[in-house]
């Protein structure tokens, strides 16, 4: 805006107008420079003069006064000469206006009166007002207090306050600690001058404690204030009252406080800074403590500003301002025209802020002011009113060159001089003036309007404008085409989501344009650049819509409009897409019972294909997904929005959803109802899978299959265990309440081994007892094997390991089946009961892990579903002494072709190790190739392989003790036919 302005103040001639304007001030009167600056600029085309009143007299500038520019400099000021009402007044060749008027004070701050106070004495618990009664001054003041002459200001709180409007110490409730003498200190803030007031001295009355009572507002903001743009306004509010009220500050329009808004001094004062429009408006204090609460109310009143706008106007026109301004009281409104009060005539009406100008001349121009003020103040606005005569002039509005129509059209040409007073209007076609006709028509403001246009209304036309100062003209020329057609228009359609279709739209037209094709979806332009589903196809008289892969979004109205330089023409067709319906909306859930719920549901969107039917799933914490339930009626049809649901299982939580159908397909589903739980019932679903058998002697073992939770069918499941010898008529039974259970076990060492016994499990709940599984028999425990295995003898088969064998033990020596054998292996010097054990089904073990050269004592029991028979004698036996450790060493070997020749040192056992008695070779093609094994006896060996591979080979020594320990593994690469000596793995 300010580049804006700039440019039209450097090239347009007009009036002065205010860019600063002179403000009330006060200064202080003891500057460095000894110099007071008023501002005052103005903007103006040609460049403003100014001069300066002060009190209503013009200012002569002299040794005091210098203008700067616009600006009024004051030298050695003196608060009795010149202070005052200073007003600015800027004039050039358009006329004068004058500035708001300003009032020019000086600060001062006379000191207090030195008189003693008078002692305030008050209760504890009581409010006190301490009065400041600061002396004369000017200029803005600053209000704080000082406790008992400390060097600090008295620091405010929720319990004291220091309004800046009075100066006073408000303690909410008073404190045996307040008690003290109390000095109000007072701060002129623009000559920093401080002065201090007699002490007023507090003390506490001792006859009473004040009690508790509601809050007193007793600092409160005025109920009305008018606040300008971009001013800071501060509302203070603070409560006496016992307790120590708590204050709060609210817009009673339910508004939120501004953001900017400041709360301080323990929520006694509100700023809002930068004031706003939005800002104004009626606000709350509301202070509040345990026995009520106090509430002061205020309106906040923005001060509109007034505004004129500049007028530029015909001679004999008719002017009119309207100046309007907010205040209280109701602002009076004069007007000044170049300074100066306006002088009414018969031609100039003023009516409150309105002025009214009628046939306006060359000496009403001028520069205009609008004054509203009321006691708190005056604002002006000023505009410029400039009258203008001249001859039509068509430079800046010619008549259109050319226009084109079509035929059976209709035209408009305007003609628009500009031309003060206005200007008369006629028309001529060649070298004759026209007349108003059926199809021809001159309008008041001076177009000429044609219509049902034909090829013989084309041709040159020419507007002709007269004033009393001159006359002009201006020429046009018509051209009349054929009109576009739409032969083959788009017609409405049904289609189906996925299909594709094409809308037509061909044209006739005049051979000379070149038609331009746009569609409409909705209203809206299709893009084809960013629309997948759309594509426009066809030849120069031809704009065809095609949609691909149709789909719901795409029903609606498609519009087909052809536009050439002289017209325009439209056909709309409308395209329904028929899909599988929308999800069916508000799924209630009514009655429920314990198989059964009763829902209710609303129709979705058909997607232009009607609902069939309806089907209902269900889903549970036990389902995988959503299932398909049975309802009542069997099929729901589409115009039932109910359904009875059954077979649902008792004390289970549901959750439902409903899925449309139409022809097209399956829609979504619904939104899943709220989880409900059906009511309980009796276990229907007796336990499977009855049996039994084994445990120790003296039990009867019984076993099922635990029902499922789902199945349970309310709180407290458990089972019924029943049970009977065989051939006996009375049930023993037991209740076990544990929904989980799905073993038990009967113990009574008086029950034969392998008794038969009935037995049968039953189910029960809260609600009651349901079925029971059907009878089975079941056999009791069997008794230990009763003697040991015969004939154990044992052979030491290495340094590790040793062989056992046995002969089994007779059948009629166990009540039961022989399940396998336990082998019992401990060292001489160990406990039997440490023993390693080993079980086996056959009569022979292979006991592994033994220390070489050491004492084994071994032992073997047999052992039935009822547990382990006795032990046979212990029989001894020696393990063999430990391979050789060393291995083999020195190993060379030699490659040639497919033969590797192995050599190494004979390997010397140890006096503790088994003798050597030969070798073992292992070879592998590399890590994971299937491992080949050589023995021998001598100290070398030939191994045949297949050509082109690398090798691993590993040799140990043989001995009565087993392997011993290995050379590592030896690599032989399948590129190497020279001889090496591999020392240690993966050398060469």
């Amino acid at each position: 805006m300010s580049t804006l302005w700039a440019i039209l103040v450097r090239n347009t001639r007009h009036g002065p107008v205010f860019s600063q304007e002179p403000s009330d001030s006060i200064f202080p009167l003891s500057f460095e420079d000894n110099k007071v600056f008023i501002n005052c600029k103005a903007n103006g085309n040609p460049a403003p003069y100014y001069k300066w009143k002060v009190d209503g007299r013009d200012i002569d500038m002299d040794l005091n006064y210098n203008l700067v520019e616009g600006n009024l400099l004051i030298n050695n000021p003196h608060a009795t000469h010149h202070g005052g009402v200073y007003q600015c007044i800027a004039t050039n060749t358009f006329g004068t206006i004058v500035s708001r008027e300003a009032k020019v004070q000086f600060a001062y701050l006379q000191n207090f009166s030195r008189k003693p106070r008078n002692t305030v004495s008050v209760r504890e618990g009581q409010a006190v007002v301490l009065l400041c009664g600061p002396p004369p001054h000017n200029g803005e003041i600053k209000y704080s207090w000082v406790f008992n002459g400390r060097p600090s200001f008295l620091l405010q709180d929720t319990r004291r306050f220091v309004s800046q409007r009075t100066g006073n110490l408000y303690i909410a409730k008073v404190e045996a600690s307040d008690v003290g003498n109390y000095t109000c200190v007072v701060r002129n803030m623009m000559t920093n001058a401080t002065v201090y007031s007699s002490p007023t001295p507090v003390e506490l009355r001792r006859d009473a404690v004040m009690a508790e009572y509601e809050p007193k507002i007793e600092v409160q903001f005025p109920e009305s204030l008018h606040v300008t743009k971009g001013s800071s306004v501060k509302l203070e509010c603070f409560a006496l009252g016992n307790p120590v009220p708590a204050i709060t500050w609210r817009r009673t329009d339910g508004n939120p406080l501004p953001g900017k808004m400041k709360i301080n001094h323990s929520n006694g004062v509100l700023e809002i800074p930068y004031f706003r429009p939005e800002d104004a408006g009626a606000y709350e204090c509301v202070a509040e403590n345990s026995r009520g609460k106090n509430i002061a109310k205020g309106q906040l009143i923005f001060q509109s500003m007034i505004t004129l706008k500049d007028a530029h106007m015909a001679i004999e026109a008719n002017l009119q301002w309207e100046c309007r301004a907010s205040g209280k009281p109701k602002p009076v409104y004069r007007w000044l025209k170049n300074g100066e009060p306006l002088v009414l005539e018969d031609r100039i009406l003023v009516e409150g802020g309105r002025l009214a100008v009628s046939r306006i001349n060359l000496l009403d121009s001028g520069m205009y002011q609008c004054l509203a003020e009321n006691e708190h103040g005056a604002i002006y606005a000023s505009a410029e009113l400039k009258v203008v005569a001249s001859a039509p002039d068509f430079s800046k509005s010619l008549v259109k060159k050319s226009m084109l129509i079509q035929r059976g059209g209709e035209v408009i040409m305007e003609c628009r001089p500009h031309a003060s007073p206005k200007a008369s209007i006629s028309w001529r076609r060649g070298g004759e003036f026209l007349k108003d006709s059926k199809r021809r028509t001159i309008m008041e403001d001076g177009t000429l309007r044609i219509t049902n246009i034909s090829k013989s209304d084309g041709g040159r036309y020419t507007c002709v404008a007269r004033n009393p100062f001159g006359t002009s003209s201006s020429t046009g020329t018509l051209v009349v085409k054929e009109p576009t057609k739409i032969t083959v228009p788009p017609l409405s359609v049904d289609a189906t989501v996925g299909q594709s279709i094409v809308l037509p739209c061909e044209v006739s037209r005049d051979s000379s344009l070149d038609p331009t094709f746009k569609w409409f979806f909705n209203g809206k332009l299709i893009d084809f650049n960013k629309q997948d589903h759309f594509e426009m196809i066809g030849g120069e008289s031809a704009g065809d819509l095609m949609v691909r892969n149709i789909q719901l979004k795409h029903s609606g109205k498609y519009v087909c409009m052809v536009h050439t330089v002289v017209d325009s023409v439209s056909a709309a067709a409308h395209l329904i897409v028929r899909g599988p319906p929308g999800a069916p909306e508000g799924l209630m859930v009514g009655e429920i019972t314990d198989s059964s719920a009763q829902l209710s549901w609303g129709s979705g969107p058909d997607n232009h294909s009607p609902v069939t039917t309806y089907t209902i799933q269900a889903r549970t914490p036990f389902s995988i997904g959503w299932q398909a339930v049975r309802t009542v009626p069997d099929s729901v049809p589409g115009q039932m929005f109910h359904a009875t649901v059954i077979d649902l299982n008792p004390w289970v939580d549901y959750e439902f959803r409903v899925v449309a159908i139409n022809n097209v397909g399956v829609g979504e589903p619904s939104m899943q109802s709220k989880q409900i739980r059906t009511k309980a019932a009796v276990p229907e679903v007796a336990p499977g899978n009855v049996s039994g058998g084994g445990g120790s002697r003296g039990e009867l073992v019984i076993q099922w299959e635990p029902i499922p939770e789902e199945l349970q069918n309310g709180e407290e499941f458990g089972y019924i265990v029943a049970f009977r010898s065989l051939g006996t008529t009375t049930w023993k039974q037991t209740v076990l309440a544990s929904p989980d259970a799905s073993r038990y076990t009967f113990r009574n060492d008086s029950i034969p081994p392998l008794s038969q016994f009935e037995v049968k499990v039953g189910v029960y709940n809260n609600k009651g007892e349901g079925p029971s599984s059907h009878v089975v028999v079941v056999y009791s425990a069997e008794e230990e094997p009763s003697v040991a295995p015969s004939r154990v003898w044992a052979r030491t088969l290495s340094a590790s390991e040793i062989e056992v064998y046995w002969e089994p033990i007779p059948q009629t020596a166990s009540s039961g089946n022989i399940i396998g054998y336990e082998v019992l292996c401990w060292e001489e010097g160990v406990q039997e009961s440490d023993a390693e054990m080993v079980k086996v089904t056959d009569t022979v073990a292979l006991l592994s892990g033994l220390m070489g050269s050491r004492l084994y004592l071994i032992s073997v029991r047999a052992q039935n579903s009822a547990g382990a028979g006795p032990s046979s004698p212990a029989v001894n036996v020696t393990t063999k002494k430990p391979p050789p450790s060393q291995p083999p060493g020195n190993i060379e070997w030699n490659l040639t072709n497919s033969k590797i020749f192995l050599k190494w040192e004979h390997v010397k056992a140890m006096g503790n190790e088994s003798e050597v008695t030969g070798y073992k070779v292992v070879y592998r093609q590399n890590w994971l190739g299937k491992s080949s094994v050589v023995e021998t006896n001598r100290t070398s060996v030939e191994l045949q392989v297949p050509p082109g591979e690398d090798y691993l080979i590993e040799i140990k020594a043989l001995s009565g003790g087993g392997d011993g320990s290995s050379s590592g593994p030896i690599r032989i690469p399948k590129m190497y036919s020279k001889r090496c000596f591999c020392l240690s793995p993966f050398t060469g």
